[in-house]
């Protein structure tokens, strides 16, 4: 996917509704294409929802399929200009959210966000001194760098509380019985972030549940991954991986249903919210007993 700089909502928006509009007149992209001396390959982005799109051509394609002063055209023209705006990843450097950057934009128009994880908490819900050790130990990022992605983090968890325009996000949480014994930073450190697994487990918008050790095999349980659920029916739902490879998206509705299916026998698989953080509490008593 190219460089993310805005939000990703109101470019999917007009690429639906081009494609729509596209179909409904029985018209193949080289077709549209010709008649508005632009390239094939422009249309096709503009489609798929690649790059950003500019007001001058969402103004050509109005004309060319004859819907000025439709609702859906006045529509069209408010998405192309929210889409010109940047979005606040944009603030940092390019090192810091390189790759990182969709899945910002993904996670800032959600209304859903379901995520599978291991060997770590999951990233919106981590303490600033876990956050900071993987960053260091792990990543061996700079402390210029250090100090970037954890604003990035903070930025990012303050989703679960308030969002301008949208209500906080949900977060349904899976995360694996190894991230919560995974050694990070130090054992105060890993104790301290296991005691805020609990406490935000406790929030109405925050499902967090553990697949335990003695769960059978599921599938998607080997791999990082966020579900992104939308509730404008404009916007088609979408999955983001995450591998030590870096990120790629599945947009593909079989596919995105078929993470959805599988999220949802990870839920079934993994402990009850209750005793999810009951496991939580006793691995945390565990350690701080054998410290």
């Amino acid at each position: 996917m190219d460089k993310v700089t805005g939000p990703l909502g109101p470019r999917r928006h007009i690429a639906a509704a081009l494609r729509q509009l596209r179909e409904d007149s029985q018209k193949l992209l080289a077709d549209v294409a010709a008649d508005l001396m632009i390239s094939t390959s422009k249309l096709s982005r503009l489609e798929n929802a690649q790059g950003k799109p500019q007001p001058r051509d969402i103004r050509d394609l109005i004309r060319y399929y004859g819907i000025e002063g439709t609702p859906l055209a006045g529509k069209l023209q408010r998405w192309v200009l929210t889409a010109q705006r940047p979005g606040w990843w944009t603030d940092f450097d390019d090192e810091v959210v390189g790759g990182l950057d969709a899945h910002l934009a993904y996670e800032a128009d959600a209304t859903v966000e379901r995520i599978y994880t291991l060997p770590f908490a999951p990233a919106l819900l981590q303490t600033k001194d876990y956050a900071k050790a993987i960053f260091r130990d792990m990543e061996h990022r700079s402390e210029d760098q250090i100090r970037q992605l954890l604003e990035v983090r903070q930025l990012r968890q303050k989703a679960l509380r308030h969002r301008d325009g949208l209500d906080p996000l949900r977060l349904v949480a899976v995360t694996h019985e190894s991230s919560l014994r995974q050694a990070i930073g130090s054992p105060r450190i890993l104790s301290d972030q296991l005691d805020h697994l609990v406490e935000w487990s406790k929030e109405s918008n925050v499902d967090l549940h553990v697949l335990p050790f003695s769960a059978g095999p599921v599938s998607t349980m080997t791999c990082m991954y966020a579900y992104f659920e939308y509730a404008d029916d404009m916007e088609q739902d979408v999955v983001h991986i995450e591998t030590h490879a870096g990120f790629w998206s599945i947009e593909n509705p079989e596919r995105v249903a078929d993470y959805r299916k599988s999220h949802e026998a990870l839920v079934k698989a993994s402990l009850t919210r209750e005793d999810s953080r009951a496991l939580i509490r006793s691995i945390r008593d565990d350690a701080r007993a054998g410290a």
